[in-house]
């Protein structure tokens, strides 16, 4: 059953909901001390004050643009801190964006073979018996060469 108290605390299933956080990820986030542990009912029943559903709301925004829990937990951090510069959020956003571009390089990169794989199939041997197939000769030679032991000599 999922309620809602008359002093505006919620069960988890109601939290999860709101926040579009799955439950066992809420009960994970307290385990790591990313959310503060819940107040319990005298059944032992987790409810959660506005201020985790804000939290959650936070960190889901944050997970959603890929920045990891450590960066998360940073960021929280900062959030709750006047005393700190906000040139240290600007500077985790920073690092995931190089993190992010890196990504994309190498993603390119892997389009770009990806293309040449299917020119080759639809130009070389489209109907063919597999085996033949362009494609898993190709993958079989990249899987050959980066098994390879490199040259002591190059």
């Amino acid at each position: 059953m999922r309620t809602v108290n008359t002093d505006g605390r919620v069960t988890i299933g109601v939290l999860a909901e709101r926040t579009g956080v799955n439950i066992p990820t809420i009960r994970y986030y307290e385990e790591i001390g990313l959310i503060p542990p819940a107040q319990r009912r005298p059944s032992g029943h987790r409810v959660y004050g506005a201020a985790a559903q804000e939290l959650l709301t936070f960190i889901r925004s944050c997970r959603d643009f890929g920045f990891s829990i450590e960066q998360v937990r940073a960021l929280v951090s900062l959030s709750h801190d006047a005393d700190r510069d906000c040139v240290e959020a600007r500077d985790i956003a920073q690092r995931h964006l190089d993190q992010v571009r890196h990504k994309l390089t190498e993603l390119r990169a892997l389009e770009r073979s990806l293309v040449r794989f299917v020119t080759s199939c639809t130009s070389a041997c489209a109907g063919g018996p597999a085996p033949k197939c362009t494609i898993l000769k190709d993958l079989g030679r990249a899987a050959a060469a980066t098994a390879a032991p490199p040259s002591c000599c190059a």
